[in-house]
């Protein structure tokens, strides 16, 4: 089973009851929470994304589902009250959730086997990574349309599904060298990333379509997963060697150069999209549902000090909600 966690802050948009947060304090906003409890929270980021992943259960072959998403939650149990009844107001077949006052519920992933962790808690998701979880921070708008069964997934490669030992090769010597390492080093396997035992998660469901087309000739792939990587030749071939010796697939793979991937993004029109570098996922956050993965030497020297605390300050940059 693929088991996702998701920040309340990432599938509902909380904007509002954060703003009582900040401007009034927690008794006002326990208060606001309260008197607005039968108001359905609007999607978040992350809503199209984990819809369409809970409704690949329907493709399950027994009686345990393909995918479970758990809430992970700053709020305490009386004001998630307001998060779980959205979740019954828009029919997601979310059943578990933890609720911590004012503290990271990351730390359970371990525990409840989670091969990803989305939050708009940037410290959340950067202690969660610092402690060897997947983990990514929503950017941007939810995807357009809510509505569907399909689901289109891109990775960027580099620290997101592979670790970051070829980016660092890059940032030390340059674009030369990074392509004179990987001809090198063409048929030695990058060590996985984060984002691995995610997507190995994501093909065991594709591996079970795989099979209905074979038995079913009108039968349409629901899933699909693309990289998009500033890659090109001659280091694209080091991709795809690793990904044959991890075992795992991509349906495409788009290897850019120096081309924007915004501009790409834009016609693959992904439900969501994984890079660790904020300057690829700004251009387009404005239209594609985006995820930092704050993993990796182009994410070290902006590191701030984390800490893994219920004050005052912790609780606000959640804005509770979380």
């Amino acid at each position: 089973m693929l088991v996702v966690g998701v920040a309340s802050s990432a599938l509902f948009d909380l904007s509002d009851a954060d703003s009582v947060f900040r401007e009034h304090g927690e008794a006002v906003y326990r208060e606001y929470q309260e008197t607005h409890i039968d108001e359905a929270l609007e999607p978040g980021v992350a809503f199209p994304f984990i819809k369409r992943l809970l409704s690949l259960n329907d493709l399950a072959q027994g009686e345990v589902p393909l995918v479970e998403v758990i809430v992970l939650s700053r709020n305490d149990p009386e004001t998630g009250l307001r998060v779980m009844r959205s979740i019954a107001h828009h029919e997601l077949p979310i059943s578990r959730a933890i609720f911590m006052q004012g503290r990271s519920p990351f730390a359970f992933m371990g525990a409840l086997n989670m091969s990803l962790f989305l939050s708009q808690n940037k410290n959340d998701v950067r202690i969660a990574i610092s402690k060897g979880f997947a983990a990514g921070q929503v950017l941007g708008l939810p995807a357009a349309d809510l509505d569907g069964t399909d689901l289109r997934i891109a990775f960027d490669f580099d620290g997101v599904l592979a670790d970051d030992s070829s980016e660092r090769v890059m940032q030390a010597e340059g674009l030369p060298a990074f392509h004179e390492n990987e001809t090198k080093r063409l048929t030695e396997p990058l060590p996985e990333g984060r984002l691995f035992e995610f997507l190995r998660g994501i093909n065991r469901i594709q591996d079970i379509e795989e099979k209905l087309v074979e038995d079913q000739a009108d039968y349409n792939r629901r899933v699909h997963v693309a990289i998009v990587t500033a890659r090109n030749a001659p280091s694209h071939e080091r991709v795809v060697r690793t990904l044959q010796s991890w075992g795992v697939r991509v349906n495409d793979a788009f290897f850019l150069g120096g081309v924007e991937k915004a501009k790409v993004l834009r016609v693959l029109k992904p439900h969501v999209f994984f890079d660790d570098q904020l300057r690829h996922l700004e251009g387009a956050a404005d239209e594609i549902p985006s995820v930092h993965v704050p993993f990796g030497i182009v994410n070290e020297p902006s590191d701030p000090e984390l800490k893994d605390e219920g004050d005052a300050d912790s609780m606000v940059a959640a804005g509770l909600s979380g």
